[in-house]
Order: C-alpha cells, then structure tokens, then sequence
C-alpha cells in the first residue's frame, strides 16, 4: 500500500502518516521536514518524476510500504495520476487536506465553481496565459518558470484588465495573500513558495448566476452568428457561412490563442473567444479598431486589439495557434507567409479574387502547411411579395486553409 497524504494546506483527511512498517518517504522537502519522518525511513526529495517511482516500485517489491506527502489535494493536478498509473489505483491510500486553489479563493472571499483552473507546472506556461487571457476568473498552480513574473510579463501588454492574485506559503507559517497588478508582479522577484496565482477580471469576479456546471462557462450552444449581431461598416463583415467554415478549420478552444488580421469588425476574432480561445485582433483602422472593442463588450469576451498594419503590427506577438486572414491588400502574400511560419495548428484565409489564389497557397506550402480550400458560394432565402420566397445568392468567397502536420512539431 502506498500512503498519499496532502500536505501543507490543513490536515489530511484521515490523520497523518502512520509511519509503523514505512520504509521509504517521499516528497517536496519542505513536506518531509515538516511530518517528522523517522531516523531509519529512507528519504527521497521530489525532483523529477521518475527516479521517485522508481524508488517506490523498489520499496513495494521488498514488501515495505511507502508514503507519499504532496501539497493539498494530490489527486488535483498532482502525484496521484502518476501512482495510480504506474501501480493502479487500488495500491493507493489517498488522504487529501483542502486543495491550495480552494484555499486561495477563500483567501480573497470568492467562490470558484465559476473559475477555470490551469497548471503550469512541468508544463508550457502559454497555455495557462492564453486561459488568463480568455477568462475572467483564472487560478494558475504555478512551477519553475512559470510563476507570477512570468504571467505577468505576458499579461502586462495585452491591455486587458486582470488583477493578480498571488498566494504563497498556504496553510503554513509564512503565508502570504497579495494583489497585483501584472506589470507589478513582472517586476518582482518571487520565493519558490508560490502556491497559486490567481488572475481575475475585478469587473467579473462572480458569476451572473447560481451553476450547476462547475468550470468557466459552457460553450454557446451555437455558432457563425448572423452579421447583425456585430456593428460593421458597409456590409464589411465575414459573413456567417463563411465565419462557419473558417471557425471549423481554426478549430479554437481554451488555452489556444488566435489572431484575427484585419479584423475589421472582429467577428472572427469574437466567436473564437466565445468558444473559450485568447483572441487578438489586428486592425489598421482606428474606426475598426473601436468596432472591434465593442463587439466584444457587446458578447461579453476579451479581445486583445491592435491598432497597426500587418505584417508589422503581428511582430511583437505572442505565437498564435490558429490565424484569420480576411480581406486582401498589396501586403497579403507577405501576411499569409508570417502567420504560416508562426501558426502552431492552422491558418485560415479568405479571398474574393482568384487571382491571389495561386500566392497564398503557395505562401502556405512554403511554410510546411498542408493546404487546401474551397470556393463558397452560397443562396439565402429571401422573401418576395405576395408571401413567397426566392434564393438570394450571395457573392463567392474562396476559403483557403494550411494546416500543420500533427507529426511536425509547433515553430519555435
């Protein structure tokens, strides 16, 4: 039997360890000096994963038992997932105190069945950012690398208003609960204690609603709204087949993050955020710029917008997963190649003259997407006098997508 206690944040349920039998103690260092492991157990310090379960897996061969101390709840983004896999789940003896993000948010008064939770430990931090981008109520289990100066260094240019939260030392002696702001927190240095940060929308910090569905909001139940759900100028909107198509092909979902270039009304842009992506849109005109802001207000989304003419504009951005390209311009095809070179997954573009299609693909090609397309021509119904109805077609729109081979790894 392997013993998992939680540790740290308040007493395990169950009682602490009982070290009668236990011939070897593992954990964060600070856990073992803190439980009092007896002279003769042997102790092994977590680091790496792998020498651990290596040391655990000699122990219960030679018939000792094991126990394990991690912080909270260890079967929340912690050691349990990896015991239970390596020795099965009915090896395990789980004892868990309260989970530090339940901590934390008690800390500032909030609930948080509303909230989504990322780790960053051991893992790329850009997904925990892109979370923090897209939600208004984030907590972040933090690790080296990716704790509170990191987050705040890439959420201090976005312009989006966060707060964040960072909790250090929880349940133990030296605990410490402050708020900052991210310039603030990207300008401190900060103890390996940081237990969790958390980074809220002040505006937001509670649902509009009691849930039944914990976790940040569901998905909308639908998508490609109709054009008259955005402001837009002169009909200068993706209509809503196209839209459709082009979300299928971007594929956004939370922790990815999105461009929309040359947004226009930001249509793009804001149903990839409703479908929980980060989302920036590039825009050169101040009047489409403010378009754009108010379309996200209006759908109650965060979007990140940038007044400038790409493909300048799109240099000091964070690597996107997924791009937009709409409209066209003498810039196009050296648009297209940039977004290519950087997009992680895909690249979405779309045109009305078939004369750049040939530049555009090959521009994808060149950048190891693997490219293809339709051309999208579309009827509404429309009605007529006399209560009858005819087809309305609209005007033609080629959609040219690349995708990244899931072999071929993501741009540095």
């Amino acid at each position: 039997m392997i013993t998992v206690v939680g540790a740290g944040t308040g007493l395990a349920a169950g009682g602490g360890p009982d070290w009668r039998g236990v011939s070897l103690a593992v954990g964060a260092r600070r856990h073992l000096d803190a439980a009092g492991v007896p002279s003769g157990v042997r102790r092994v310090v977590l680091g790496p994963l792998a020498p651990a379960l290596e040391a655990v897996e000699e122990h219960l061969a030679g018939g000792g038992r094991v126990v394990v101390l991690a912080s909270g709840d260890p079967g929340f983004f912690g050691i349990v997932r990896a015991l239970a896999e390596r020795f099965g789940p009915r090896a395990l003896d789980v004892r868990p105190t309260v989970p530090s993000v339940a901590l934390a948010f008690a800390r500032v008064g909030l609930p948080w069945d509303d909230a989504a939770v990322v780790s960053a430990h051991g893992r790329d931090p850009r997904t925990a950012v892109n979370v923090c981008r897209a939600h208004p109520k984030t907590a972040v289990l933090t690790g080296p690398g990716a704790g509170p100066a990191e987050l705040g260094a890439a959420l201090a240019p976005t312009g989006l208003p966060r707060t964040l939260v960072v909790a250090s030392s929880l349940g133990a002696a030296g605990e410490r609960v402050e708020r900052l702001s991210p310039a603030e927190a990207a300008d401190r240095v900060w103890p390996d204690e940081v237990s969790v940060v958390l980074c809220l929308d002040e505006t937001r910090l509670l649902a509009p609603a009691a849930r039944a569905l914990a976790g940040p909001p569901r998905p909308p139940a639908g998508w490609a709204l109709p054009e008259d759900a955005f402001v837009h100028r002169d009909s200068m909107v993706t209509k809503y087949e196209v839209r459709a198509l082009a979300l299928a092909r971007l594929g956004p979902r939370p922790g990815d993050l999105v461009w929309d270039v040359g947004a226009g009304s930001g249509s793009v842009a804001v149903e990839c955020a409703r479908l929980g992506a980060a989302a920036i849109a590039v825009e050169r005109a101040a009047d489409g710029v403010e378009r754009c802001r108010a379309n996200a207000a209006a759908h109650g989304v965060d979007v990140q917008t940038v007044h400038g003419a790409a493909p300048a504009a799109l240099a000091e951005l964070p690597d996107p997963d997924a791009v937009f390209v709409g409209g066209g311009g003498r810039e196009l095809e050296a648009i297209v190649a940039l977004c290519a070179r950087r997009a992680r997954r895909a690249v979405v573009v779309t045109l009305a003259a078939l004369d750049r299609v040939p530049a555009v693909r090959a521009a994808l090609g060149a950048a190891g997407l693997a490219c293809d397309g339709v051309l999208l021509q579309s009827s509404r119904l429309s009605p007529l006098p006399g209560d009858v109805t005819r087809l309305a077609a609209g005007n033609p729109v080629f959609v040219l997508w690349g995708t990244r081979p899931a072999t071929e790894g993501a741009p540095s």
